[in-house]
Protein backbone atom coordinates (compact mmCIF):
# COMPACT_ATOMS: atom_id res chain seq x y z
CA UNK A 1 0.00 0.00 0.00
CA UNK A 2 1.84 3.48 -0.75
CA UNK A 3 0.98 6.32 0.73
CA UNK A 4 0.05 8.22 -2.47
CA UNK A 5 -2.88 6.15 -3.80
CA UNK A 6 -6.64 7.14 -3.45
CA UNK A 7 -6.94 5.86 -0.06
CA UNK A 8 -9.26 8.58 1.86
CA UNK A 9 -13.48 8.57 2.29
CA UNK A 10 -13.74 11.99 3.78
CA UNK A 11 -17.24 12.05 4.87
CA UNK A 12 -19.03 15.85 5.13
CA UNK A 13 -22.10 16.43 6.77
CA UNK A 14 -24.75 18.85 6.61
CA UNK A 15 -28.15 20.16 6.86
CA UNK A 16 -29.54 23.76 5.65
CA UNK A 17 -26.24 24.64 5.25
CA UNK A 18 -26.34 25.88 1.71
CA UNK A 19 -24.02 29.17 2.66
CA UNK A 20 -20.76 26.76 3.46
CA UNK A 21 -20.90 23.24 2.01
CA UNK A 22 -19.71 23.51 -1.05
CA UNK A 23 -16.68 25.56 0.20
CA UNK A 24 -16.20 22.34 2.60
CA UNK A 25 -16.68 19.60 -0.04
CA UNK A 26 -14.04 21.53 -2.03
CA UNK A 27 -11.80 21.83 0.78
CA UNK A 28 -11.46 18.05 0.90
CA UNK A 29 -11.64 17.47 -2.98
CA UNK A 30 -8.37 20.37 -2.65
CA UNK A 31 -6.44 17.44 -0.36
CA UNK A 32 -5.29 15.61 -4.15
CA UNK A 33 -4.81 12.36 -5.01
CA UNK A 34 -5.28 11.08 -1.26
CA UNK A 35 -8.74 11.23 -1.29
CA UNK A 36 -10.32 8.57 -3.09
CA UNK A 37 -14.10 10.35 -3.10
CA UNK A 38 -16.06 13.21 -1.14
CA UNK A 39 -19.36 11.46 0.71
CA UNK A 40 -21.25 14.16 1.52
CA UNK A 41 -24.36 13.83 3.11
CA UNK A 42 -27.40 15.66 3.15
CA UNK A 43 -29.74 15.65 6.19
CA UNK A 44 -32.99 16.22 4.31
CA UNK A 45 -32.19 19.90 3.57
CA UNK A 46 -34.73 22.41 1.92
CA UNK A 47 -32.59 25.03 1.48
CA UNK A 48 -30.66 24.26 -1.66
CA UNK A 49 -27.89 22.45 -0.67
CA UNK A 50 -29.06 19.13 -2.17
CA UNK A 51 -28.85 21.01 -5.79
CA UNK A 52 -25.24 22.34 -4.80
CA UNK A 53 -24.09 19.06 -4.10
CA UNK A 54 -25.56 17.58 -6.76
CA UNK A 55 -23.88 20.20 -9.08
CA UNK A 56 -20.53 19.61 -7.35
CA UNK A 57 -21.13 16.35 -8.42
CA UNK A 58 -21.11 16.74 -11.82
CA UNK A 59 -17.49 18.47 -11.51
CA UNK A 60 -15.57 15.74 -9.93
CA UNK A 61 -16.79 12.06 -10.31
CA UNK A 62 -15.31 11.94 -7.03
CA UNK A 63 -18.13 13.06 -5.15
CA UNK A 64 -20.81 11.18 -3.80
CA UNK A 65 -24.08 12.39 -2.24
CA UNK A 66 -26.23 10.50 0.17
CA UNK A 67 -29.36 12.09 0.86
CA UNK A 68 -31.54 10.96 3.59
CA UNK A 69 -35.40 11.12 3.11
CA UNK A 70 -35.76 12.08 6.89
CA UNK A 71 -33.87 14.43 8.82
CA UNK A 72 -31.98 12.62 11.81
CA UNK A 73 -31.96 15.23 13.92
CA UNK A 74 -28.31 15.09 14.78
CA UNK A 75 -25.24 14.57 13.66
CA UNK A 76 -24.33 11.43 14.32
CA UNK A 77 -26.60 9.32 11.85
CA UNK A 78 -25.42 11.34 9.22
CA UNK A 79 -21.92 10.36 10.03
CA UNK A 80 -22.25 6.83 10.59
CA UNK A 81 -24.10 6.71 6.78
CA UNK A 82 -20.70 7.54 5.64
CA UNK A 83 -19.08 5.31 7.36
CA UNK A 84 -21.47 2.74 5.76
CA UNK A 85 -21.09 4.30 2.27
CA UNK A 86 -16.69 4.57 2.76
CA UNK A 87 -14.84 2.38 0.21
CA UNK A 88 -11.34 3.72 0.98
CA UNK A 89 -9.34 2.17 3.72
CA UNK A 90 -9.31 5.46 5.78
CA UNK A 91 -12.10 8.04 6.16
CA UNK A 92 -12.37 11.15 8.02
CA UNK A 93 -14.85 13.46 8.99
CA UNK A 94 -16.00 16.97 8.09
CA UNK A 95 -19.02 19.17 8.73
CA UNK A 96 -20.49 21.69 6.40
CA UNK A 97 -18.95 24.53 7.86
CA UNK A 98 -15.57 23.68 8.33
CA UNK A 99 -12.80 22.73 6.61
CA UNK A 100 -9.59 20.94 5.48
CA UNK A 101 -6.48 22.93 5.50
CA UNK A 102 -4.38 22.03 2.44
CA UNK A 103 -2.44 19.23 3.02
CA UNK A 104 -4.63 17.76 6.12
CA UNK A 105 -5.38 14.46 4.79
CA UNK A 106 -2.10 13.20 3.44
CA UNK A 107 -0.27 14.21 6.68
CA UNK A 108 -2.32 12.05 8.70
CA UNK A 109 -2.15 9.29 5.98
CA UNK A 110 1.03 9.44 5.69
CA UNK A 111 1.17 8.68 9.71
CA UNK A 112 -0.91 6.18 9.44
CA UNK A 113 0.69 4.60 6.93
CA UNK A 114 4.23 4.91 8.16
CA UNK A 115 3.74 3.82 11.56
CA UNK A 116 0.89 1.04 10.65
CA UNK A 117 -1.54 2.55 13.93
CA UNK A 118 -5.51 2.52 13.43
CA UNK A 119 -5.67 5.77 13.93
CA UNK A 120 -4.11 9.08 13.50
CA UNK A 121 -4.51 13.01 14.61
CA UNK A 122 -3.65 16.27 14.36
CA UNK A 123 -4.28 19.62 16.00
CA UNK A 124 -7.49 21.27 15.23
CA UNK A 125 -7.74 25.03 14.96
CA UNK A 126 -11.11 27.06 16.24
CA UNK A 127 -11.08 29.54 13.71
CA UNK A 128 -13.16 33.14 14.66
CA UNK A 129 -15.30 34.64 12.20
CA UNK A 130 -15.02 37.51 10.75
CA UNK A 131 -12.22 38.51 12.84
CA UNK A 132 -10.01 35.28 11.66
CA UNK A 133 -8.41 34.76 15.03
CA UNK A 134 -7.41 31.08 15.30
CA UNK A 135 -7.05 29.04 18.74
CA UNK A 136 -5.53 25.95 19.01
CA UNK A 137 -7.73 22.94 20.19
CA UNK A 138 -5.58 20.67 22.62
CA UNK A 139 -2.32 21.62 21.67
CA UNK A 140 -0.17 20.20 24.35
CA UNK A 141 -0.85 16.49 22.27
CA UNK A 142 0.52 17.74 19.41
CA UNK A 143 3.55 19.68 19.64
CA UNK A 144 5.44 16.73 18.55
CA UNK A 145 4.89 13.75 16.17
CA UNK A 146 4.73 10.98 18.33
CA UNK A 147 3.28 6.64 18.44
CA UNK A 148 0.85 5.69 21.17
CA UNK A 149 0.89 1.83 21.22
CA UNK A 150 -2.69 2.09 23.37
CA UNK A 151 -4.30 5.15 24.83
CA UNK A 152 -3.84 3.84 28.40
CA UNK A 153 -0.31 5.11 28.07
CA UNK A 154 -1.44 8.47 26.91
CA UNK A 155 -4.63 9.51 29.26
CA UNK A 156 -4.91 13.09 27.77
CA UNK A 157 -6.12 11.49 24.49
CA UNK A 158 -9.68 11.75 26.17
CA UNK A 159 -9.56 15.18 26.41
CA UNK A 160 -9.49 15.51 23.10
CA UNK A 161 -13.31 14.83 22.12
CA UNK A 162 -13.30 15.91 18.21
CA UNK A 163 -13.81 13.43 16.08
CA UNK A 164 -13.03 15.90 13.20
CA UNK A 165 -9.28 15.81 13.20
CA UNK A 166 -8.71 12.63 12.92
CA UNK A 167 -8.33 10.04 10.39
CA UNK A 168 -9.33 6.25 10.75
CA UNK A 169 -9.06 2.50 9.40
CA UNK A 170 -12.37 1.73 8.13
CA UNK A 171 -12.14 -1.76 9.05
CA UNK A 172 -11.06 -0.69 12.32
CA UNK A 173 -14.07 1.19 12.86
CA UNK A 174 -16.49 -1.79 11.56
CA UNK A 175 -14.44 -4.46 13.28
CA UNK A 176 -15.20 -2.93 16.30
CA UNK A 177 -18.68 -1.95 15.43
CA UNK A 178 -17.99 1.86 16.80
CA UNK A 179 -20.70 3.88 15.84
CA UNK A 180 -22.05 7.48 16.61
CA UNK A 181 -25.30 7.53 18.84
CA UNK A 182 -28.35 8.02 16.31
CA UNK A 183 -30.80 10.73 16.35
CA UNK A 184 -30.70 13.65 18.13
CA UNK A 185 -27.71 13.79 20.41
CA UNK A 186 -25.38 16.79 21.22
CA UNK A 187 -22.02 15.80 21.80
CA UNK A 188 -22.08 12.54 20.13
CA UNK A 189 -18.08 13.24 19.53
CA UNK A 190 -17.95 11.94 23.23
CA UNK A 191 -19.38 9.34 22.92
CA UNK A 192 -17.97 7.83 19.67
CA UNK A 193 -14.47 9.29 20.67
CA UNK A 194 -14.58 6.94 23.98
CA UNK A 195 -15.75 3.93 21.64
CA UNK A 196 -12.52 4.60 19.49
CA UNK A 197 -10.48 4.65 22.44
CA UNK A 198 -12.41 1.69 24.67
CA UNK A 199 -11.39 -0.79 21.50
CA UNK A 200 -7.63 0.17 21.89
CA UNK A 201 -6.02 1.38 18.63
CA UNK A 202 -2.29 2.68 18.27
CA UNK A 203 -2.10 6.26 16.92
CA UNK A 204 0.10 8.43 15.25
CA UNK A 205 0.03 12.07 16.68
CA UNK A 206 1.20 14.60 13.78
CA UNK A 207 2.25 18.34 14.95
CA UNK A 208 0.59 19.75 11.68
CA UNK A 209 -2.99 21.51 11.24
CA UNK A 210 -5.49 19.09 9.79
CA UNK A 211 -9.06 20.96 10.51
CA UNK A 212 -10.08 24.62 11.10
CA UNK A 213 -12.98 24.17 13.15
CA UNK A 214 -15.21 27.64 11.97
CA UNK A 215 -16.80 29.65 14.58
CA UNK A 216 -19.51 31.69 13.54
CA UNK A 217 -21.28 33.81 16.63
CA UNK A 218 -23.39 35.52 14.43
CA UNK A 219 -24.50 32.75 12.85
CA UNK A 220 -28.52 32.33 12.30
CA UNK A 221 -28.63 28.64 13.87
CA UNK A 222 -25.70 28.16 16.49
CA UNK A 223 -23.73 25.38 16.71
CA UNK A 224 -24.19 22.97 19.53
CA UNK A 225 -21.05 23.93 20.89
CA UNK A 226 -22.53 27.89 21.38
CA UNK A 227 -25.76 27.61 21.75
CA UNK A 228 -25.60 26.73 25.50
CA UNK A 229 -28.29 29.48 26.92
CA UNK A 230 -30.91 26.24 27.59
CA UNK A 231 -30.51 23.94 29.90
CA UNK A 232 -31.13 21.29 27.46
CA UNK A 233 -27.74 21.66 26.42
CA UNK A 234 -26.21 21.19 29.89
CA UNK A 235 -27.86 18.25 30.45
CA UNK A 236 -26.69 17.04 26.83
CA UNK A 237 -23.23 17.78 27.98
CA UNK A 238 -23.49 15.34 31.03
CA UNK A 239 -25.07 13.11 29.69
CA UNK A 240 -22.64 12.60 27.00
CA UNK A 241 -19.98 12.33 29.21
CA UNK A 242 -21.76 10.25 31.83
CA UNK A 243 -21.78 7.31 28.62
CA UNK A 244 -17.61 7.98 27.33
CA UNK A 245 -17.08 7.41 31.30
CA UNK A 246 -19.17 3.97 31.30
CA UNK A 247 -17.43 3.02 27.96
CA UNK A 248 -14.28 3.45 29.09
CA UNK A 249 -14.91 2.07 32.77
CA UNK A 250 -16.60 -0.72 30.91
CA UNK A 251 -13.73 -1.51 28.77
CA UNK A 252 -11.45 -1.69 31.99
CA UNK A 253 -9.51 1.81 30.91
CA UNK A 254 -9.56 3.13 34.27
CA UNK A 255 -7.29 5.97 33.79
CA UNK A 256 -8.85 7.04 30.28
CA UNK A 257 -12.23 6.99 32.10
CA UNK A 258 -10.88 9.08 35.01
CA UNK A 259 -9.31 11.46 32.19
CA UNK A 260 -12.56 12.14 31.01
CA UNK A 261 -14.13 12.91 33.91
CA UNK A 262 -11.24 15.19 34.38
CA UNK A 263 -12.13 16.97 30.95
CA UNK A 264 -15.17 17.63 32.21
CA UNK A 265 -14.40 19.11 35.18
CA UNK A 266 -11.41 21.75 33.27
CA UNK A 267 -13.50 22.34 30.26
CA UNK A 268 -16.87 21.70 30.43
CA UNK A 269 -17.54 22.60 34.18
CA UNK A 270 -15.11 25.84 34.19
CA UNK A 271 -16.97 26.98 30.69
CA UNK A 272 -20.92 27.15 31.90
CA UNK A 273 -19.62 28.09 35.07
CA UNK A 274 -18.58 31.59 33.44
CA UNK A 275 -21.93 31.92 32.20
CA UNK A 276 -24.23 31.75 34.99
CA UNK A 277 -23.70 35.26 36.26
CA UNK A 278 -25.39 35.82 32.28
CA UNK A 279 -28.29 32.94 33.22
CA UNK A 280 -32.07 33.47 34.50
CA UNK A 281 -32.10 32.41 38.38
CA UNK A 282 -34.01 29.45 36.74
CA UNK A 283 -31.67 28.48 34.82
CA UNK A 284 -29.15 28.72 37.87
CA UNK A 285 -31.19 26.68 40.07
CA UNK A 286 -31.96 24.07 37.47
CA UNK A 287 -27.91 23.70 36.39
CA UNK A 288 -26.81 23.92 40.30
CA UNK A 289 -29.11 21.19 41.09
CA UNK A 290 -28.47 18.85 38.23
CA UNK A 291 -24.64 19.80 38.23
CA UNK A 292 -24.43 18.56 42.25
CA UNK A 293 -25.97 15.39 41.25
CA UNK A 294 -23.81 15.15 38.38
CA UNK A 295 -21.20 15.65 40.40
CA UNK A 296 -21.90 13.27 43.39
CA UNK A 297 -20.74 10.22 41.19
CA UNK A 298 -17.06 11.28 41.16
CA UNK A 299 -14.69 10.22 43.65
CA UNK A 300 -11.53 12.15 45.19
CA UNK A 301 -9.23 10.36 42.44
CA UNK A 302 -11.49 12.25 39.93
CA UNK A 303 -11.65 15.45 41.14
CA UNK A 304 -7.78 15.37 42.37
CA UNK A 305 -6.30 14.82 38.41
CA UNK A 306 -8.13 17.64 37.76
CA UNK A 307 -6.66 21.48 37.27
CA UNK A 308 -7.32 23.35 40.46
CA UNK A 309 -10.13 25.88 39.05
CA UNK A 310 -12.18 22.96 38.05
CA UNK A 311 -11.87 21.09 41.24
CA UNK A 312 -12.60 24.23 43.46
CA UNK A 313 -15.53 24.77 41.29
CA UNK A 314 -16.89 21.46 41.79
CA UNK A 315 -16.06 21.59 45.10
CA UNK A 316 -18.12 24.73 46.01
CA UNK A 317 -20.98 23.18 44.17
CA UNK A 318 -21.45 20.06 45.88
CA UNK A 319 -20.75 22.06 49.37
CA UNK A 320 -24.01 24.36 48.68
CA UNK A 321 -27.37 23.11 48.13
CA UNK A 322 -28.67 26.62 46.26
CA UNK A 323 -26.48 28.81 43.70
CA UNK A 324 -24.02 31.32 45.53
CA UNK A 325 -20.95 32.99 45.16
CA UNK A 326 -21.49 33.06 41.41
CA UNK A 327 -19.32 36.09 40.58
CA UNK A 328 -16.46 34.55 42.01
CA UNK A 329 -16.56 31.19 40.63
CA UNK A 330 -17.18 33.03 37.02
CA UNK A 331 -13.16 34.55 37.83
CA UNK A 332 -11.91 31.63 39.11
CA UNK A 333 -13.17 29.24 36.27
CA UNK A 334 -11.44 32.36 33.58
CA UNK A 335 -8.69 31.47 32.03
CA UNK A 336 -5.88 32.52 33.87
CA UNK A 337 -7.75 31.69 36.82
CA UNK A 338 -8.61 34.31 39.32
CA UNK A 339 -9.14 33.64 42.75
CA UNK A 340 -10.70 37.39 44.30
CA UNK A 341 -11.42 37.97 48.27
CA UNK A 342 -11.80 36.96 50.39
CA UNK A 343 -9.07 35.27 51.86
CA UNK A 344 -10.35 32.96 54.30
CA UNK A 345 -9.04 30.74 56.61
CA UNK A 346 -9.35 28.52 59.45
CA UNK A 347 -8.25 28.42 63.13
CA UNK A 348 -5.22 26.24 61.81
CA UNK A 349 -3.99 29.23 58.95
CA UNK A 350 -5.53 26.53 56.43
CA UNK A 351 -7.04 28.71 53.20
CA UNK A 352 -10.51 27.87 52.96
CA UNK A 353 -13.23 29.77 50.25
CA UNK A 354 -15.07 31.46 52.75
CA UNK A 355 -16.17 31.33 55.91
CA UNK A 356 -19.42 29.86 55.47
CA UNK A 357 -17.69 26.68 53.36
CA UNK A 358 -14.68 25.77 55.20
CA UNK A 359 -14.80 22.22 53.80
CA UNK A 360 -13.59 23.41 50.28
CA UNK A 361 -9.85 24.02 50.95
CA UNK A 362 -7.17 25.98 49.11
CA UNK A 363 -4.46 24.72 50.64
CA UNK A 364 -2.80 24.23 47.03
CA UNK A 365 -2.29 27.54 47.18
CA UNK A 366 0.32 27.47 49.31
CA UNK A 367 2.60 25.23 47.88
CA UNK A 368 2.10 25.28 43.84
CA UNK A 369 4.22 27.84 41.87
CA UNK A 370 3.60 31.14 41.47
CA UNK A 371 3.23 31.38 38.18
CA UNK A 372 0.33 28.57 38.70
CA UNK A 373 -1.12 30.38 41.62
CA UNK A 374 -4.71 32.08 40.83
CA UNK A 375 -3.25 36.14 42.12
CA UNK A 376 -6.15 38.22 41.13
CA UNK A 377 -5.62 42.02 39.77
CA UNK A 378 -8.38 44.50 40.29
CA UNK A 379 -8.49 47.17 37.08
CA UNK A 380 -9.94 50.45 36.61
CA UNK A 381 -9.28 52.36 33.08
CA UNK A 382 -9.91 56.00 32.98
CA UNK A 383 -10.38 57.38 29.39
CA UNK A 384 -8.63 61.07 28.76
CA UNK A 385 -7.52 63.06 26.40
CA UNK A 386 -3.88 61.92 25.17
CA UNK A 387 -3.61 59.29 27.75
CA UNK A 388 -6.12 56.94 29.31
CA UNK A 389 -4.98 55.98 33.04
CA UNK A 390 -5.32 52.63 34.20
CA UNK A 391 -5.17 51.73 37.69
CA UNK A 392 -4.47 48.05 38.55
CA UNK A 393 -4.11 46.43 42.70
CA UNK A 394 -2.77 43.41 42.64
CA UNK A 395 -3.97 41.05 46.39
CA UNK A 396 -2.03 39.73 48.80
CA UNK A 397 -3.12 35.82 48.47
CA UNK A 398 -1.90 34.24 51.88
CA UNK A 399 1.35 35.45 52.20
CA UNK A 400 2.58 34.10 48.69
CA UNK A 401 2.52 37.22 46.70
CA UNK A 402 4.52 39.45 49.60
CA UNK A 403 6.84 36.23 49.81
CA UNK A 404 7.59 36.73 46.32
CA UNK A 405 8.17 40.52 46.81
CA UNK A 406 6.43 42.40 43.94
CA UNK A 407 8.47 44.65 41.42
CA UNK A 408 6.74 45.72 38.60
CA UNK A 409 3.85 44.74 36.20
CA UNK A 410 4.04 44.78 32.33
CA UNK A 411 0.81 45.63 30.46
CA UNK A 412 0.00 44.46 26.74
CA UNK A 413 -3.09 45.65 24.98
CA UNK A 414 -3.61 42.46 22.52
CA UNK A 415 -6.09 42.83 19.30
CA UNK A 416 -9.21 40.23 20.32
CA UNK A 417 -9.59 39.72 16.63
CA UNK A 418 -5.74 38.64 15.95
CA UNK A 419 -4.12 37.51 19.53
CA UNK A 420 -0.34 37.58 18.14
CA UNK A 421 -1.20 41.52 17.86
CA UNK A 422 0.19 43.15 20.55
CA UNK A 423 -1.07 47.40 20.45
CA UNK A 424 1.17 48.44 23.31
CA UNK A 425 3.21 47.25 26.19
CA UNK A 426 4.07 49.39 29.21
CA UNK A 427 5.84 48.71 32.38
CA UNK A 428 4.92 50.51 35.91
CA UNK A 429 6.24 49.61 39.29
CA UNK A 430 3.64 47.98 42.28
CA UNK A 431 4.02 49.87 45.66
CA UNK A 432 2.97 48.47 48.52
CA UNK A 433 -0.73 49.93 49.27
CA UNK A 434 -1.00 49.44 53.70
CA UNK A 435 -4.59 50.37 53.27
CA UNK A 436 -5.62 47.34 51.82
CA UNK A 437 -2.40 45.35 52.20
CA UNK A 438 -2.18 44.47 48.68
CA UNK A 439 0.15 46.64 46.10
CA UNK A 440 -0.97 49.32 43.04
CA UNK A 441 0.75 50.39 39.95
CA UNK A 442 -0.50 53.36 37.62
CA UNK A 443 0.46 53.79 33.85
CA UNK A 444 -0.94 56.19 30.95
CA UNK A 445 -1.90 54.08 27.82
CA UNK A 446 -2.38 56.21 24.79
CA UNK A 447 -5.32 54.71 23.50
CA UNK A 448 -5.04 56.06 20.27
CA UNK A 449 -2.19 54.03 18.98
CA UNK A 450 -4.62 51.23 19.24
CA UNK A 451 -6.39 51.88 16.28
CA UNK A 452 -9.95 50.59 15.82
CA UNK A 453 -11.05 47.21 17.32
CA UNK A 454 -11.64 45.06 20.74
CA UNK A 455 -8.21 45.25 22.79
CA UNK A 456 -7.77 42.59 25.54
CA UNK A 457 -5.57 43.39 28.61
CA UNK A 458 -2.51 41.05 29.84
CA UNK A 459 -0.50 41.73 32.43
CA UNK A 460 2.99 40.35 33.05
CA UNK A 461 3.41 40.43 37.57
CA UNK A 462 7.43 40.68 37.84
CA UNK A 463 8.24 39.51 41.52
CA UNK A 464 11.87 39.95 42.85
CA UNK A 465 12.72 36.56 43.64
CA UNK A 466 13.12 35.85 39.72
CA UNK A 467 9.65 34.57 39.33
CA UNK A 468 6.51 36.14 37.37
CA UNK A 469 3.10 35.57 36.53
CA UNK A 470 0.73 35.86 33.73
CA UNK A 471 -2.81 36.95 34.72
CA UNK A 472 -5.48 39.23 33.26
CA UNK A 473 -6.96 41.56 34.89
CA UNK A 474 -10.54 41.82 36.99
CA UNK A 475 -12.48 44.61 35.51
CA UNK A 476 -14.07 46.89 38.77
CA UNK A 477 -17.92 47.85 37.98
CA UNK A 478 -19.16 50.88 39.71
CA UNK A 479 -19.96 55.22 39.24
CA UNK A 480 -17.82 56.13 36.20
CA UNK A 481 -16.69 53.30 35.51
CA UNK A 482 -17.05 50.75 32.12
CA UNK A 483 -18.74 53.72 30.29
CA UNK A 484 -18.17 54.42 26.47
CA UNK A 485 -16.38 58.20 26.33
CA UNK A 486 -15.50 60.72 22.96
CA UNK A 487 -11.95 62.10 24.53
CA UNK A 488 -10.47 64.16 22.25
CA UNK A 489 -6.87 62.89 20.28
CA UNK A 490 -4.79 64.50 18.43
CA UNK A 491 -4.21 61.22 15.71
CA UNK A 492 -7.94 60.96 15.27
CA UNK A 493 -9.66 63.62 16.05
CA UNK A 494 -12.15 62.25 17.93
CA UNK A 495 -11.16 58.45 20.00
CA UNK A 496 -14.57 56.54 21.32
CA UNK A 497 -13.47 54.53 24.07
CA UNK A 498 -15.66 51.64 25.75
CA UNK A 499 -13.96 49.94 29.07
CA UNK A 500 -16.09 46.57 29.39
CA UNK A 501 -15.60 43.33 31.46
CA UNK A 502 -15.90 40.24 29.44
CA UNK A 503 -17.94 37.09 30.43
CA UNK A 504 -15.27 35.89 32.72
CA UNK A 505 -14.54 39.69 34.54
CA UNK A 506 -11.73 40.66 32.74
CA UNK A 507 -11.29 44.27 31.56
CA UNK A 508 -10.97 44.88 27.95
CA UNK A 509 -11.50 48.21 25.81
CA UNK A 510 -13.11 49.19 22.43
CA UNK A 511 -11.75 51.69 20.39
CA UNK A 512 -13.18 53.02 17.68
CA UNK A 513 -11.27 56.20 16.10
CA UNK A 514 -12.97 59.14 14.12
CA UNK A 515 -15.76 61.14 13.39
CA UNK A 516 -16.80 57.84 11.27
CA UNK A 517 -16.89 55.85 14.38
CA UNK A 518 -18.68 59.06 17.13
CA UNK A 519 -21.45 59.12 14.45
CA UNK A 520 -22.25 55.18 14.48
CA UNK A 521 -22.43 54.87 17.88
CA UNK A 522 -24.62 57.86 18.37
CA UNK A 523 -26.65 56.31 15.71
CA UNK A 524 -27.17 52.95 17.35
CA UNK A 525 -28.28 55.32 20.62
CA UNK A 526 -30.39 57.41 18.24
CA UNK A 527 -32.52 54.13 17.02
CA UNK A 528 -32.69 52.68 20.17
CA UNK A 529 -34.26 55.90 21.40
CA UNK A 530 -36.33 56.04 18.45
CA UNK A 531 -37.35 52.97 17.40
Amino acid sequence: MHPDDAQVSVVVIGYDDALHVAEAVRSALAQGGVVREVIAVDDCSTDGSPDLLDALAAEDPRVKVVRRTVNSGGCGTPRNDGIDAATAPYLMFLDSDDILPPGAADALLMAAVAHGTELSAGLCVRRELPSGRETPWEPELYERPAVVSHPTRRPRLAHDTLCVNKLYRTDFLREHAIRFPEGRFPYEDFVFGARVLAAGPSIALVPETVYVWHVRRSARRLSISLDRAGIDNWTARMEANRQAHEILLGAGEKRLARSARTAFLDRGLRMYARELPLRSAEYREEWWRLTRAYLSDFDAADFAQASVPGRVVAQVVLASEQPRDLHRLKELAAHPARLTPPYASTEDGVPIWSADLPQVQLEHVLHRPIHHLPVAVDAELHPRARASLLRLRLHELYGRVENARPDRVDVECVLREDGARVGLTRTARLARDTDSGGWTAETALDLGTLGAGTWDLRLTLRFDDGTNCETTAHALSGPGLLRRRAVPSLRHGVLLVQPYATHSGALAVRVASGLRGAASVAGRRLRRLFP
